[in-house]
């Protein structure tokens, strides 16, 4: 008998005894019997599929994801999966790169795990369906990006994301172990804590579609929520990425690290640029980094190459240098975009390469074959985040992290392009057989299921509130979230001083102040919850974290450059990280070297 039938035996039971001692559901309608899996997953991208899909070989497993399953970040992924794949490239170099662009300040072991795992996680996709490109002899077409010294990027055209996501969602559907529950909103980890140690035994969800609130208990949790681009104005990430996954580990006490590394993608597409205006986006379209590295040439308006005046790399300088030297340029010359030129080269070469941004630039009167495309950065992407060891594991017992809602150490102060894929895939792997000995483990803790059961308070839907008082919420709600946005551009952007950020600091704790006052005041009840009210909680959270490691790194280096210390300090060659305080409210942000600050 196989050990992976042993172990599905035994969570078969433990599942069945869960259910048995579980207390019945509350009377009220808004709330639904819970829900037992042996693995749990929050988060539909790269991350969260491939993990459910190696758990599911030992026990039952849901995935519990916001929207539509394939709305993530990967989806939107343009570019592609860093591997060494060429016989003329090397892990070393590989290394090398990440580092590099990294500012020094990534986690050597986690960046040697991932080079070198690569390969093979790339080969296990193309086992599972995903088709990417190919040249003319049958063998994988690399593409060479920004921060890259080789060509080592498999893509599928600039549509990698939705390729990978297509086959990994097949896979998925087949699975008679997997459950998808669609449109579930994660709200808050249940969490026991006992002295310093904290256990996570599930997730509270709000079910959009039946406005019904839904706990799920699991022998494990992986949080896979993705990123935070919300948080600013104009970001390419798609609605659902808030930073729900940071701020549910915050509230539970996970510790978080470098949340100052905000990536701004030097080149989103600018409607403002375009012959026919595009009605108002719900995220801004991405120009991949790999039209840089097919020889895309960066202009400003009066049609001069500068990326040569900042960098010797030129266009294939890594994201942070580019992103700065377009602000730069924007600032000096007060214009609002920049130009990206690939029309130089052959028709045909550009269709093959880049049809969907073709496509889509097309749509509003713009030949990227015979015309410049107009950009402008947009946030990106976080490389900072819910802090997690070689194994995915988190600083809370039964929670595993992977994908960009973690730092893993890979990115360091500057994500290297086409590694968050690679990132993904490689953690979510590493979990598993760490996930797998911790869901049998608690197969036979029934009693503290039953405790998280009884103890944890379920939430409600906010159907108490009359029509117009929760119509008042939700519009100042959104409000708010416009508010937040703003201050964190016009402060916490790509160039950030000591003074914005103390008044991002500021405005922040007034906002936040006013907001919970207003719901207050309409009736709004603590244990209430809706998808905006979540989601702005969530936003106030990661922009809080965001400010407070900033103020924390007096040093510029990578994503984060302060004009008050625009020098990089080898001695400040340290992670953020952010460890939760005695009170399970108050947090506290230090350097190694101990500088604190307080934050929400």
């Amino acid at each position: 008998m196989d050990q992976a039938y042993d172990f599905r035996r035994a969570a078969r039971a433990s599942h069945n005894d869960m259910h048995e001692g579980a207390p019945e559901a509350q009377s009220d309608n808004s709330i639904e019997a819970s829900k037992h899996f042996d693995f749990l997953v929050i988060g539909s991208g790269v991350a969260g599929l491939r993990y459910a899909l190696a758990v599911a070989k030992f026990g039952s497993v849901a995935i519990v994801t916001k929207s539509e399953p394939q709305e993530s970040n990967t989806m939107y992924a343009q570019g592609g999966v860093s591997a060494v794949l060429d016989p003329a490239d090397s892990v070393e170099s590989h290394i090398r790169d990440t580092i590099v662009a990294g500012a020094f300040l990534c986690d050597e072991e986690t960046v040697e795990v991932v080079c070198r795992e690569g390969p093979e996680r790339v080969r296990e996709l193309i086992a599972w369906g995903a088709l990417f490109d190919q040249s003319e002899d049958g063998q994988l077409h690399l593409a060479r990006e920004g921060g890259h010294s080789h060509h080592r990027i498999v893509h599928a055209a600039d549509m990698t994301g939705r390729e990978i996501e297509r086959a990994l969602l097949t896979a998925v559907r087949t699975n008679p172990s997997i459950s998808m529950f669609e449109h579930h909103v994660a709200v808050d980890l249940l969490t026991l804590q006992d002295g310093a140690t904290v256990v996570c035994y599930g997730v509270d969800t709000l079910d959009m579609k039946k406005q019904k609130v839904v706990r799920f208990i699991g022998g494990v949790t992986m949080l896979a929520s993705g990123g935070a681009g919300h948080v600013y104005p104009t970001t390419t990430n798609p609605l659902v990425a808030t930073g729900d996954g940071v701020a549910l580990a915050q509230r539970a006490h996970a510790v978080v690290s470098n949340m100052e590394f905000v990536q701004f993608h030097p080149t989103a597409l600018a409607d403002e640029g375009l012959p026919i205006k595009p009605e108002k986006r719900e995220n801004a379209f991405l120009i991949t980094e790999a039209m840089r590295g097919a020889g895309g040439i960066l202009y400003n308006q009066s049609m001069e190459r500068f990326m040569p005046l900042y960098d010797s790399r030129g266009e294939l300088a890594p994201r942070d240098m580019v992103a700065r030297s377009i602000d730069d340029q924007l600032k000096k010359r007060k214009e609002k975009f920049v130009y990206l030129d690939i029309s130089h080269k052959p028709r045909d070469e550009i269709l093959a390469h880049f049809p969907n941004i073709a496509a889509e630039c097309l749509k509003y009167g713009l030949d990227i074959t015979k015309e410049p495309i107009p950009v402008v950065p947009a946030a990106h992407y976080m490389c900072g985040g819910v802090q997690t060891g070689l194994l995915g594991d988190t600083s809370i017992e039964g929670l595993f992290a992977a994908g960009e809602v973690t730092c893993t150490g890979l990115h360091g102060a500057n994500r290297l392009a086409s590694n968050s894929l690679l990132e993904a895939l490689v953690f979510a792997q590493r979990a598993v057989e760490p996930s797998v000995a911790y869901a049998f483990q608690m197969g036979g803790k029934k009693a503290e299921v039953e405790k998280v059961e009884n103890e944890c308070q379920h939430l409600v839907v906010a159907m108490d509130l009359k029509e117009d008082e929760l119509k008042e919420v939700l519009c100042f709600t959104e409000l708010q979230r416009k508010r937040l946005q703003h201050i964190m551009w016009d402060y916490v952007g790509i160039i950030r001083s000591t003074e914005r950020l103390k008044v991002a600091q500021r405005k922040l704790s007034e906002l936040e102040a006013e907001w919970k006052d207003h719901l207050v005041r309409n009736g709004w009840k603590q244990r209430m919850v809706s998808l905006e009210v979540c989601e702005m909680r969530n936003l106030i959270s990661v922009a809080n974290l965001v400010v407070s490691s900033a103020l924390v790194r007096q040093e510029s280096r990578g994503l984060h450059y302060t004009t008050d210390f625009p020098m990089l300090v080898e001695s400040a060659r340290l992670p953020t990280i952010l460890f939760p305080s005695s009170s399970m409210n108050t947090w506290s942000s230090k350097l190694v070297h101990r500088m604190e600050v307080e934050t929400r």
